[in-house]
């Protein structure tokens, strides 16, 4: 009787606890995605390939990546793709995108 109440209990707790990681998994899952877009140029999580014209992206400083993105997206920065590419993106996407590649080791 007495785990039959603890159960009833705690289930909800746990339930909440289970969903907000859930949903935390779910957005990184999600920003990850996104920065997988940016692979094909700029390397696996930002890191280019040694040698490549395209600068990594990973362990740059998240300031640096928003202001150059949003650069490129107003076409202030000139290149020879990414002003198209970064229109593409939200502020919110341009914020994700670099938190994400500032946090990954170079």
């Amino acid at each position: 009787m007495r785990t039959t109440v603890l159960i009833r209990l705690a289930l909800p707790a746990l339930l909440c606890v289970s969903a907000g990681a859930q949903a935390q998994d779910a957005s990184a899952l999600r920003t990850r995605s996104l920065a997988a877009t940016c692979a094909n140029c700029h390397g696996t999580d930002g890191r280019a390939v040694e040698g490549s014209g395209v600068p990594g992206l990973a362990g740059l400083p998240a300031g640096y990546i928003v202001e150059q993105m949003k650069g490129f997206k107003a076409g202030t920065r000139q290149a020879t793709v990414m002003h198209q590419l970064a229109k593409g993106y939200s502020d919110a996407q341009i914020e994700q995108l670099a938190a994400y590649f500032a946090g990954q080791k170079k």
